[in-house]
Parts: structure tokens; C-alpha cells; sequence
């Protein structure tokens, strides 16, 4: 059995490049889930369809971070196993992160469905699109299973170093997903239950197609049914690592759907450009979040290593590349986000409330490649409670105060709502900086361990 990166020795910044580039491209695939059904409805639907998608998906994408996150424990421990030389262990993680995740699932199948109702008078969906935002958190609420499958398969690739195969299963599915819209949507006319149904159907298909891929795999560790048992030393340690990340990252979605709320609150035209605005968002921040996700699995090895000097300079190696391609998204988003918004709306004041709204995102770019680097080597080193802090000083003394002071503005600007987001994003790098200086200021423990 062999390891498909070693990123303990060797170069640093090509290894990290390549195993950034296809997390990259594995993300914008899977963002494309929500992005197309946004576009496809925009085109062959109405406003109300654009507000429930955008809503509806939102609260999804919640979800999907949500599990995507607490699936980082996972990662993080397999891949400070395999740099440990411990690769061995591996099915035990598996095994046991298997059982943990299936519960999870069991339970969300079984509540998101039931609660869709209360989710969406929560979000503060317009009238107009009440009944199509129910339908589709509902919809996708019992595709929870497979949203869990995919997102625990793709942790256990990207822990023994594999971030292509991911890319390769989500790029079939994405391309299922598209065809399924564009015939429950344009041919059928179903709106926004059939762009539901489309993404559901996309998600089983990749998890079929992983667990495929997997099984004819030659992995670091042996895995048979046998592995999958609860083991509650290493769902504990699981949970350690990847619950402060899932709480932090589920805070600070809670956050933007509390913004999302507000800005719902002001009518039809404010919701569905927030809505195009976000999907616009999820796209410009693809790059930082690939880094914070190459970040983690490299910091880890190197850390179950005992070589966390090389963790660091990994870390000032993703900074310079992000933030060089920030200055990019900056341009672009700031000057032509009325182009970007034009993608996803045909409506003219639509695309005008979008495109005031991402002014202020374009500012965050140039913040968030230096947070997200920063996340990823925190969680790699194990510090995942202080990422569960930072995020939640960002989300709720920064985020939601200031959009809702913003909100009372007559008449309301949706660019001084967005500063939000970047005031947020100030406040959370100037954290990190600290937490940084302080790790580099105690060292490495000698055994080669986290810092002190």
C-alpha cells in the first residue's frame, strides 16, 4: 500500500499547488449545484423562483459547511496518522468516522424536512416565495444523506492526500445536475421543485461514483466492513477537531442568514439581489477556501511529522499566492460586478442591488486570503477552538451589528450593508495575527508536536 502525497518532504509550494488546484476546481464544480439552478430558474422562471432558490439554497449551502467542516476532523486526524507513519490506524478513522456520520445524517434527513416551514419564516422569506422556499428546503432536506456520504468520502481522499478523484466524481455530477435543470426547469416549466430535484439527484449520482472509485483504490490503510465500528476514543478525537470547526463555520452561516433576513425584510428586489449577490460570492471566494482546505491536510501531515517550521512556511506560501490572485477578484468584482450579477438575473433592478452589494464583497477579497490561509494551518495544527472563537467574534460583535445599523439607513444602500462582511473579516485576520505570534513566539514542542 502506497500514500498518495507525502507532503512531509520535499518542495513545498508545488506539492501544496497541486493539491490545492483540484480542491479548487472540485469546489467551484460543486457550488455550480446552487449556481445552476439559480441561472437556469433566473432564465425560465420568475422573480419569486430567484428569491426562493437563492433563499432555499443559502440555508442548504448552511448545512453543507456545516458537515464539510465537522468532516475536517476526519481529514485532520487521518492525515496527522499517515504523517505520523501511523497510516495503518487509518481504517479505524474511517471505520469509526463512518458511524459517527451516519447518525448525523439519520437526524438531518428526519428534521430539515420536518422544519422547513419554520426554516423559512426564520429566513424571513418574502410572501411571494414562501410556499417555493418550503419546497425546496424540503426537496434537498431529504438529499441530506448524500450530502453527508460525499462530504465524508471526499475528507477520507483529501487526508491520504487525494484531492483529484474528489474532482473527478463531483465533475460527472455537476454535469448531471445541469442537464436535470435544464429539464425539470426549461422543459418541464416545475421551477423551483424541479431545480431541488435536479440537485438532489446530482449528489446520489457522485456518491455512487466515489464509493466506486474507492472501492477499487489501493489505500494507506486496510478498510473492510469489519472497520466500520464505533470506536469511542477516535469519535472523540474526531469530534474535538471537527466540532469547534462546524460550530464556528455553522455560527457564521447563521450569521449571513440573519443578514440574509434583514435584507429580506426590505422587499422583493433587496432578497433576490442578495440572493444573485451571495452566488456571485461563492464563486470569488472559491480560491482563499481551496487554500484553507490545502492548508489543513498539509499542516497536519507535517505536524503528525514533528515538522511544524515546514507547516509555517506552507502557510506564507499560500498567503502570497491567494492574495495575489485577491488583488484579481478585487478588480473585477468592484468594477463589473453588475456583469457577474447579469449571469444569474435578467431583471435590471435586480442586477443594480446585486452589484452595490458586491463593492463591499470585492473589499473582502483582498482580506479573506489571508484569514481562510490562516484557518486551514490553525486546523491543521489541532487549534480548532480558537478557530471556533475567531469566527464567532467576527459573525456576531461584527457581522450582524453592523448590517442591521446599516439597514436602518434611509434610503438603504446594500453596499454599506455588505461592509459588513469585510469589517468582520478586519477584525478576524487581526485575531489570527495575534494567535499566529504567539504560536511562533512559544515554538514547536521538541517531541515535534503543536506549538506550545
Amino acid at each position: 500500500m502506497r500514500r498518495e502525497n507525502d507532503f512531509t518532504s520535499g518542495r513545498i509550494l508545488s506539492p501544496l499547488i497541486r493539491f490545492m488546484l483540484p480542491v479548487f476546481f472540485a469546489m467551484l464544480l460543486q457550488s455550480m449545484y446552487g449556481a445552476v439552478d439559480l441561472l437556469i430558474v433566473g432564465r425560465f422562471a420568475q422573480s419569486p423562483d430567484v428569491s426562493a432558490v437563492s433563499t432555499g439554497s443559502q440555508m442548504m449551502m448552511t448545512i453543507t459547511n456545516l458537515v464539510t467542516s465537522f468532516a475536517m476532523g476526519a481529514t485532520i486526524l487521518l492525515a496527522q496518522r499517515i504523517g505520523e507513519g501511523r497510516g495503518r490506524e487509518g481504517g479505524e478513522v474511517v471505520g469509526s468516522s463512518v458511524c459517527l456520520f451516519g447518525a448525523v445524517a439519520a437526524a438531518l434527513t428526519v428534521l430539515v424536512p420536518l422544519f422547513a416551514g419554520p426554516l423559512s419564516s426564520a429566513m424571513n422569506a418574502p410572501e411571494e416565495a414562501f410556499g417555493a422556499t418550503v419546497s425546496y428546503i424540503r426537496i434537498c432536506g431529504f438529499g441530506s444523506l448524500f450530502i453527508i456520504a460525499y462530504n465524508l468520502i471526499g475528507s477520507v481522499f483529501r487526508g491520504i492526500g487525494d484531492s483529484r478523484t474528489p474532482l473527478m466524481t463531483v465533475l460527472i455530477a455537476c454535469a448531471c445536475n445541469i442537464a436535470g435543470d435544464l429539464l425539470l426547469v426549461a422543459v418541464f416549466r416545475l421551477g423551483t421543485a424541479g431545480a431541488a430535484a435536479a440537485t438532489v439527484f446530482a449528489q446520489a449520482l457522485s456518491v455512487v461514483i466515489s464509493l466506486l472509485v474507492l472501492k477499487g483504490r489501493e489505500l494507506p490503510f486496510r478498510f473492510s466492513l469489519q472497520s466500520v465500528r464505533f470506536r469511542r476514543a477516535i469519535a472523540g478525537r474526531i469530534v474535538s477537531l471537527g466540532l469547534p470547526i462546524a460550530l464556528q463555520d455553522l455560527l457564521v452561516g447563521i450569521s449571513f442568514l440573519v443578514l440574509l433576513a434583514i435584507v429580506n425584510g426590505l422587499g422583493l428586489i433587496p432578497s433576490a439581489g442578495i440572493g444573485v449577490a451571495e452566488r456571485v460570492c461563492g464563486f470569488i471566494m472559491l480560491i482563499p477556501a481551496a487554500f484553507m482546505q490545502a492548508m489543513a491536510a498539509f499542516a497536519a501531515q507535517n505536524i503528525g511529522a514533528g515538522k511544524y517550521f515546514r507547516a509555517r512556511k506552507a502557510l506564507v506560501y499560500a498567503v502570497g499566492v491567494s492574495a495575489a490572485l485577491a488583488v484579481l477578484m478585487f478588480a473585477v468584482t468592484f468594477l463589473r460586478g453588475d456583469l457577474l450579477a447579469s449571469a444569474f438575473s435578467n431583471d435590471d433592478a435586480v442586477i443594480a442591488a446585486a452589484a452595490d452589494y458586491l463593492k463591499a464583497y470585492a473589499i473582502d477579497c483582498l482580506l479573506t486570503c489571508f484569514l481562510f490561509c490562516f484557518i486551514g494551518f490553525f486546523n491543521g495544527l489541532g487549534l480548532t477552538r480558537f478557530v471556533m472563537i475567531q469566527g464567532i467574534v467576527g459573525a456576531f460583535l461584527v457581522r450582524i451589528p453592523v448590517a442591521f445599523l446599516m439597514s436602518r439607513e434611509i434610503p438603504v444602500s446594500m453596499f454599506h450593508v455588505g461592509l459588513a462582511t469585510p469589517c468582520s473579516t478586519a477584525v478576524q485576520v487581526a485575531l489570527c495575527l495575534i494567535r499566529f505570534r504567539a504560536v511562533n513566539k512559544g515554538g514547536a514542542k521538541r517531541t515535534g508536536g503543536v506549538p506550545l
